[in-house]
């Protein structure tokens, strides 16, 4: 009976939003570290990938969970989106003018223009399904080099412009939902919360040109 007031209530749906949108910034900060030993070289990269795949179902139950958290933040996402938007009172001549950010203004854009990226990027590079012929970087046991599948891939310009833009739209969610994140569980106050939004660019900031660094560098041939 709680939980289905909390499904209710806008309080209880930016719950849901906060909590699995935490767990999501979780796994891109680690996401990050895991991908930076691409810069160890080839062997530190695909030994990675291959710990990784031999967590066999556990890795299937992380996935799956990420999964969930995903489907529930997008999906309350838009309804707490529709929801403001049906509230807003109409046929005012003038518009009052509020402080906020672009960040702030545009989150369900940033929003979907992630989601788009998500699922390009899965399709890329776990599923591998566009992008590259897998021939190019796997051998004749389907055993894959990670390394070289990342290298060819940005070395394409058109795939460095779309990672590019793709990592600007976790910019902008991120340097906003960080602080929203810890405002809406209570994890702050009002002298806090400017901050907390400061500290929420620099972490979205940190993560952009770290994930930056990856297909940049690649493509200026600092990483072969």
């Amino acid at each position: 009976m709680q939980l289905m007031n909390l499904f209710r209530s806008s309080v209880g749906r930016k719950l849901f939003m906060a909590c699995s949108g935490l767990m999501l910034a979780g796994f891109v900060a680690a996401h990050l570290l895991g991908n930076t030993t691409l810069f160890a070289g080839s062997a530190a990269i695909n030994a990675y990938a291959e710990q990784l795949h031999k967590l066999g179902p556990v890795l299937w139950i992380f996935r799956l969970g990420l999964l969930g958290a995903l489907l529930v933040h997008v999906t309350f996402g838009i309804w707490l989106t529709l929801q403001n938007r049906a509230a807003k009172p109409m046929g005012y001549a003038k518009k009052a003018v509020q402080s906020t950010t672009l960040a702030a203004e545009t989150m369900i854009y940033s929003g979907l223009a992630l989601l788009a990226f998500v699922v390009y990027h899965l399709l890329h590079f776990t599923l591998r399904k566009v992008g590259l012929e897998t021939s190019l970087f796997s051998d004749a046991a389907g055993q894959v080099d990670v390394f070289r599948m990342i290298v060819l891939s940005f070395k394409q310009w058109p795939l460095v412009l779309l990672y590019t833009g793709g990592l600007a739209a976790l910019f902008l969610h991120l340097s906003h939902g960080i602080s929203s994140t810890f405002q809406t569980l209570g994890a702050c106050n009002e002298q806090l919360l400017p901050l907390l939004r400061r500290a929420g660019l620099v972490a979205a900031l940190a993560l952009l040109a770290g994930y930056l660094s990856i297909p940049l560098l690649t493509y200026f041939g600092l990483v072969s």
